[in-house]
């Protein structure tokens, strides 16, 4: 019985904006960690382990997909992520600069509220890829991460 599982994710480089030092961290430990331990599992595949390609295609989220007997391109449109993708980026500012000379509390307060829009991307992601992709809630929170690396303009 093959896993459902990612083996490989690639984010489309002309999809890409300028990232700073600590985007770009943080999307390369999202990949890691997404290949480390990932449930992902398309609806109508047989079994992994899968490529996942995430692109932006006119303005909507491309998930290409591939594995063994199975290959599909699923067009997601990026209308209800904006407004939690553009509150986690400045959240996000804020808390990039606050760990280089803020107060501990300060930068307390803004991981929280980072971690907290980030479960909203992440369980809207998981419920627009309902009935296409299902994934647990870590899977979904590494693949929020780098939905939001191909909206960020350094």
């Amino acid at each position: 019985m093959s896993e459902h599982r990612l083996q490989s994710v690639e984010l489309d480089e002309d999809s890409l904006g300028a990232a700073s030092r600590d985007q770009e961290q943080e999307r390369q430990i999202a990949i890691f960690d997404l290949i480390e331990e990932n449930t992902f599992h398309p609806d109508g595949a047989d079994g992994g382990p899968y490529d996942l390609k995430i692109s932006l295609i006119e303005n909507r989220l491309a998930l290409d997909i591939t594995g063994p007997g199975y290959q599909r391109r699923h067009i997601l449109s990026l209308s209800p992520f904006r407004g939690v993708i553009r509150d986690y980026h400045m959240i996000c500012e804020s808390y990039y600069q606050a760990i280089r000379n803020a107060t501990p509390q300060k930068i307390e307060a803004l991981d929280m509220g980072r971690r907290g829009l980030h479960n909203e991307g992440s369980a809207l992601l998981q419920a627009r890829l309902a009935g296409k992709v299902e994934t647990d809630l870590d899977t979904a929170r590494r693949l929020f991460t780098l939905i939001c690396a191909l909206h960020w303009r350094g």
